[in-house]
């Protein structure tokens, strides 16, 4: 049975609603103090991949609970009314993810194109997740 609408139609209407920004845009951004870089990646991804340094984690299975300041999983630094860039592997997460947070009333959103491979890509800065740092020591 054919899907009602398919991952790439969802993509292509997340795009249309959404502001993405360039590895190197998002570099301009990086340790602004009003920006806030969210990556919405499975901790082991994090755990194997790194992040992006200072990003804060936010899986995609819990970011619309931890966005509503209504919710009990409320993360207050969704209310901190910075700039979020958000982003996951390949930007098709984070697209949907950027869409879905704006069209609950998040403003100042966006995400990375490219996500995180792009970042790598472009040899932008890469860090491990603070925990892995921790057991590092």
């Amino acid at each position: 049975m054919p899907m009602k609408k398919g991952y790439k139609e969802l993509l292509a209407e997340a795009n249309a609603r959404i502001q993405a920004i360039t590895p190197q845009e998002a570099l301009s951004l990086h340790g602004d103090p009003d920006v806030v870089f969210v990556d919405i990646r499975d901790p082991r991804e994090l755990t194997r991949d790194g992040m992006i340094p200072g990003a804060f984690p936010a899986t995609r299975g819990m970011l619309e609970f931890w966005v509503d300041p209504d919710s009990p999983y409320h993360k207050p630094v969704f209310a901190s009314g910075k700039r979020f860039v958000f982003y996951c592997a390949s930007g098709w997460r984070s697209a949907l993810a950027a869409d879905t947070v704006q069209s609950m009333g998040l403003e100042n959103v966006c995400h990375l194109e490219g996500g995180f491979k792009g970042w790598k890509e472009a040899g932008l800065p890469v860090a491990m997740p603070p925990a892995m740092e921790r057991k590092g020591s």
